[in-house]
């Protein structure tokens, strides 16, 4: 895996992965930044949102379900001191689709949060992650 990072100006960023996808990056402007990106750490929060929704989804089309929606909100707060890095994510998904049972749920979150989500388990290093779910 790769990517590139480049000024812009300020402290505005154009962030280009190895698939070849541009996103911005910028700070508050009491940073020297202009709001024109996510913050860094907040691209970091919705990569791991991403990543256990990829699981989710594929866990429960496995099971021959058919999601028709998935959406997490996630929450975190992080240290006061530097490095602040996360040291609580709560995550709450909402899963909607045909057949749709409790258990499968839980357990796909589960296995995704536990075992596959890579984000996660490397957030989880510093940060406490909780979850809840609803299905809709």
């Amino acid at each position: 895996m790769k990517g590139s990072v480049e000024l812009v100006e300020g402290v505005n960023f154009r962030v280009t992965s190895g698939s070849g996808h541009t996103s911005f990056t910028d700070g508050p402007p009491e940073h020297g930044g202009v709001n024109a990106g996510m913050r860094p750490m907040e691209m970091v929060l919705l990569g791991m949102g991403g990543c256990t929704a990829y699981d989710v989804v594929e866990i429960l089309r496995k099971s021959r379900r058919n999601v028709t929606r998935l959406a997490i909100n996630i929450e975190a707060d992080r240290a006061e001191d530097i490095p602040a890095v996360f040291t609580e994510i709560r995550l709450v998904y909402k899963v909607s689709g045909e057949g749709i049972q409790e258990r499968e749920v839980k357990r796909a979150i589960e296995l995704s949060v536990n075992k596959y989500c890579s984000a996660t388990r490397m957030l989880s290093s510093t940060a406490k992650v909780t979850y809840q779910y609803e299905i809709v």
